[in-house]
């Protein structure tokens, strides 16, 4: 039981280290794609890359730990525990989320961004909403 507890521990400080990563760097693309100041745009484009590249391994770190504790309560739990399955999809929609990200910051790397500033406010709310069905699904097992 206490092996369980642990991983459950790791995979959440995981987790919220990298959502607090992903939750940010949206709003460093609002703030580049506001702007027309080549100093401002060049700190930024700093800024966005350290974030990304740090939160990353947290993003495999969360996965690795969630897979950790999927592994240690077994396959006939895996099965029967449904509301998983829902925040598995979502965790794949977070990592493609995350992986987008790097796409993004290629094109302001390059200077050759298109999208407004509302986009990439909208582009910010996605995260939070995954977030908020996944502690619901974890927490509530509605299935």
């Amino acid at each position: 039981m206490m092996t369980i507890l642990w991983l459950k521990a790791f995979h959440v400080i995981f987790m919220v280290a990298w959502f607090a990563g992903i939750f940010y760097l949206p709003r460093l693309f609002v703030n580049h794609a506001e702007t027309d100041s080549p100093e401002v745009i060049e700190r930024l484009k700093g800024m966005e890359r350290r974030l990304l590249y740090f939160v990353t391994p947290f993003a495999f770190l969360t996965l690795g730990f969630g897979i950790a504790i999927i592994m240690n309560y077994g396959s006939e739990w895996f099965a029967a525990a449904k509301w998983l399955h829902y925040k598995l999809v979502l965790v794949i929609i977070l990592f493609a989320y995350h992986i987008y990200c790097f796409k993004l910051l290629k094109i302001f790397k390059q200077d050759r961004n298109t999208r407004s500033t509302k986009f990439y406010r909208i582009f910010n709310e996605i995260p939070v909403l995954i977030l908020f069905a996944v502690v619901i699904l974890a927490y509530i097992k509605p299935m």
